[in-house]
C-alpha cells in the first residue's frame, strides 16, 4: 500500500485526469488512487496522507458522488492526518461560485480535525467568489484547475503545486 491516498470523483472525466497527473508526480509507488464512484469514503481512514479531487457543478455544488459520501464524511476521524485539496471549477461561466465544493470539503476535512497543506494562490484567476479562499483571501484551501477556461495552465500548475504537497506532508 502507498502512504498517500489519492480519493477523487469525476463525471466528465476532467477530474480523473488531473488526479492521475498529480499521482504520476507524487509517484506511482507511493500513491493508492481511489475513485470514489467506486471506492469507500471510509479508506482514507487507513492514510496519514490524503489528496482530494473534487468538481464543483452548476451553482456551487457538489459533484454526484462526492454528494452521495458526504454523511460518511461527516462521520470520518482524520485526526493528524495531512490533507492536500485540489478543486475544479469554471471561473468565468460560474464566477459566483468558483471551486465552492473545494471550500465545503476543506471545511469539512477540518472539522474531523486534519490539516490542510499546499494552498494555492488566487493569481493568475478572475473569478467574483469563492468559498474556498483562505481566512487572507490571497489563497485557495488547494489547487486551482479550470479545463474550461484555462486548460493551458492545468500541467503547469501541477507541476509547481505537488512539490508544496510533498513539503507539506514532509515526505
Amino acid at each position: 500500500m502507498g502512504t498517500i491516498g489519492l480519493f477523487y470523483a469525476s463525471t466528465t472525466g476532467n477530474t480523473e485526469v488531473v488526479a492521475e497527473q498529480i499521482a504520476g508526480l507524487l509517484g506511482s509507488q507511493r500513491v493508492d488512487m481511489h475513485d470514489l464512484a467506486t471506492d469507500s469514503c471510509l479508506q482514507m481512514e487507513s492514510y496519514d496522507y490524503l489528496v482530494l479531487g473534487i468538481p464543483t457543478w452548476d451553482y456551487g455544488e457538489l459533484q454526484e458522488d462526492w454528494d452521495a459520501i458526504w454523511p460518511e464524511l461527516e462521520q470520518l476521524d482524520l485526526t493528524g492526518r495531512k490533507v492536500a485539496l485540489f478543486g475544479l471549477g469554471d471561473q468565468l461561466g460560474y464566477g459566483e461560485w468558483f471551486l465552492d465544493a473545494m471550500g465545503l470539503l476543506g471545511d469539512l476535512i477540518r472539522s474531523r480535525g486534519a490539516e490542510l497543506v499546499a494552498p494555492w494562490s488566487v493569481d493568475g484567476y478572475q473569478f467574483e467568489q469563492s468559498k474556498a479562499l483562505t481566512a487572507d483571501g490571497a489563497h485557495f484551501v488547494g489547487l486551482a484547475i479550470d479545463e474550461d477556461g484555462q486548460p493551458g495552465e492545468t500541467a503547469n500548475r501541477i507541476a509547481r503545486w505537488v512539490p508544496e504537497v510533498l513539503s507539506g506532508f514532509e515526505l
